[in-house]
């Protein structure tokens, strides 16, 4: 894998890379970090920086210990170490010239498609105006139900909802391993994946750090993000000084090649949702009539789970619980419980009001 070969980069920076075990910010490694940055706007990529440290940095501002601050505070805190991490940034990358901005980015925001476009028309505009992004998830407002959590997979949906060639995540370890190497000294670094399957995802032991909030459970859940959207993936170690050089030069990390896709960026958006809001368990006919390429109709529904309105993602299981599509659903959970089991024909006489046949139509739909 050779990083010329790609025009959009988006890189995500975990917490564990901007601050050190002593708590203490890594200034020296965030301005060879920034070398990197400008060798790669030099050869005329467009660049994109997830960075995680905002709540670190807060804690580090008000000397207070993470681990002991509830979501509430949390907030005030994010809010407080935002300022301290884009002055951070700030301050080292105007040595090498390179423009900053900042996006501060909801779950609701990249789930909704409009506001998924507008996201990605202010990248444009940004990449036009020569500008490097710094995105964040917005941790003043968002609460435990809507958000991220975790800026793998915001930076996964970032690059998807780009077009990114490549996402890069840079860590505090090599990759993803056969075993736990801090275990096992046996254990192998898995230098490619194809195809993430339960073996794989059986290995990706959850490991979190003193600063972070995910660990390779979340980077795998990226991966499966950018698979599905046409973008090449890499988890790298990026403790060491010119960390994206050092991927360009030994290409050491595990890369998860994407999937040949012939989707378009719609539906895309649908197969790489983070939240879907609810379930709809259909019979053994109706899943025969999606394989055929049909639109789900209400007489193949069988149950309901979940509170959802029109528009929303939705998820599609067969009898036997195993998710078989998703989609966007023309009812609300309310309205597909009066009609689920019946004849399209007795929806206008069911609801009192005339709508569409197809519960989810078929180009708004995506197989898993």
């Amino acid at each position: 894998m050779y990083l010329k070969n790609y025009k959009t980069i988006v890189i995500k920076v975990g917490s564990s890379l901007l601050i050190d075990t002593k708590k203490k910010v890594r200034r020296t490694w965030l301005e060879k970090f920034a070398l990197d940055i400008k060798d790669l706007k030099n050869k005329k990529k467009n660049v994109i920086i997830v960075s995680s440290g905002a709540i670190a940095l807060g804690c580090e501002k008000l000397k207070i210990n993470k681990k002991s601050i509830k979501l509430d505070k949390s907030q005030a805190v994010a809010s407080i170490g935002q300022i301290e991490l884009m002055n951070l940034y700030k301050n080292i990358f105007n040595k090498y010239k390179i423009n900053l901005s900042q996006i501060l980015i909801t779950l609701e925001d990249t789930e909704q498609r409009r506001r998924a476009i507008n996201a990605k028309r202010t990248f444009e505009n940004l990449f036009d105006l020569n500008y490097v992004p710094i995105v964040n998830e917005n941790d003043s407002i968002a609460t435990t139900e809507i958000k991220y959590g975790d800026n793998d997979r915001l930076a996964s949906r970032v690059a998807q909802i780009l077009g990114a060639d490549c996402l890069i995540l840079l860590s505090d370890v090599d990759g993803l391993y056969s075993s736990n190497p801090k275990i096992n000294k046996n254990a192998k670094l898995i230098n490619k994946i194809n195809n993430i399957d339960t073996n794989i995802e059986k290995i990706a032991t959850k490991s979190i750090g003193e600063h972070g909030t995910g660990g390779m459970t979340t980077k795998i859940e990226a991966a499966k993000i950018c698979q599905n959207s046409g973008c090449n993936m890499v988890i790298a170690n990026g403790l060491m000084n010119r960390p994206i050089l050092n991927i360009d030069k030994t290409n050491k990390g595990t890369w998860f090649l994407p999937k040949v896709s012939k989707l378009h960026a719609r539906k895309k958006w649908i197969i790489s949702s983070i939240s879907p809001k609810g379930d709809l368990i259909i019979d053994d006919g109706a899943v025969q009539a999606l394989k055929k390429g049909k639109s789900l109709l209400a007489t193949g529904i069988k149950k309901v789970n979940g509170q959802f309105i029109k528009g929303d993602h939705i998820r599609i299981l067969d009898k036997n619980n195993k998710e078989y599509a998703r989609g966007l659903s023309s009812f609300s959970s309310v309205e597909i419980k009066k009609i689920q089991g019946q004849h399209s024909n007795k929806i206008k006489d069911l609801l009192g009001y005339v709508s569409k046949s197809e519960v989810i139509h078929k180009d708004d739909m995506v197989e898993v």
